[in-house]
């Protein structure tokens, strides 16, 4: 089945798109633009330059995808942004290419859901599965783990990476790594405790809730040195895969991850 295309939407010819794509009303798709087959484009979104999108993707109305990175440095040389399949990108988001400066490609993977007004800067990686709820924002060069959420209102500092299925709350400002599957919540947000929701809706075993509770305790309110707390916790529990990687991204941490909410002394 071939593309259809509303009669006042533009289309530039050098932009390929694939079977049984629908393009609304005054949307806009420019040249180098490839969409794949059964995505749905909104009346009055805009596609710009060097952006690739899979198939099955959803960009509602006024969403601007590809626009040109927000960086100083960057001096429209050619970037990417690359989006996977079956994406939802609803109204007034914005999604810029890279730079040169980070590798050239913005990439943003597959399943996600990406609230109005969300803004994901250039040379980002977010994963799959990730819940951006309104007007969150990441700043440049992000890291987003697979199945995190970062709910409304917040911002990441460029570099900060949040761990996978790692779980922000509202109105937060990320300025350090947050590691895989901790909440943290706060103007200058502290990590709080596990995410235990998410442990739970990804069925993890009690073993495992276990681990990153004991986790969250020897990091945070252990007062032992963060190597030592890493080595006794690869010790109880290096047979869990997640834990080693928490484990992993801790260690590897460039901008060191968040602190723990601190604790009243009475408690």
């Amino acid at each position: 089945m071939p593309a259809t295309i509303h009669p006042s939407a533009f289309v530039d010819p050098g932009a390929e798109l694939g079977d049984a794509v629908v393009v609304g009303p005054c949307a806009v798709i420019e040249s180098d633009v490839t969409v794949g087959e059964g995505t749905r484009i909104d009346a009055f979104a805009v596609i710009k330059r060097y952006t690739s999108l899979g198939r099955d993707n959803h960009v509602h109305s006024h969403a601007v995808v590809g626009g040109e990175p927000q960086d100083l440095k960057f001096h429209g040389e050619v970037s990417r942004l690359v989006i996977g399949d079956r994406n939802s990108i609803r109204e007034f988001a914005t999604l810029h290419r890279g730079t040169e400066g980070g590798g050239g490609e913005t990439r943003i993977g597959s399943d996600n859901l990406l609230m109005a007004y969300v803004h994901v800067a250039h040379d980002c990686v977010v994963g799959n599965g990730v819940i951006m709820s309104n007007n969150a924002t990441l700043a440049g060069h992000c890291l987003v783990g697979d199945g995190a959420i970062i709910a409304g209102l917040s911002a990441v500092h460029q570099f900060a990476r949040v761990g996978t299925h790692a779980f922000v709350g509202g109105m937060s400002g990320i300025a350090q790594d947050l590691p895989p599957w901790m909440l943290a919540v706060g103007n200058r947000a502290a990590v709080q405790s596990p995410n235990i929701v998410g442990l739970r809706r990804a069925r993890a075993s009690q073993e495992l809730v276990s681990a990153f509770k004991q986790a969250f305790r020897l990091v945070w309110h252990s007062g032992l040195p963060r190597p030592d707390a890493l080595d006794q916790l690869e010790a109880e529990y290096g047979h869990l895969s997640e834990i080693l990687d928490f484990v992993r991204f801790v260690r590897e941490s460039p901008r060191g991850i968040l602190p723990g909410e601190a604790r009243h002394r009475d408690e």
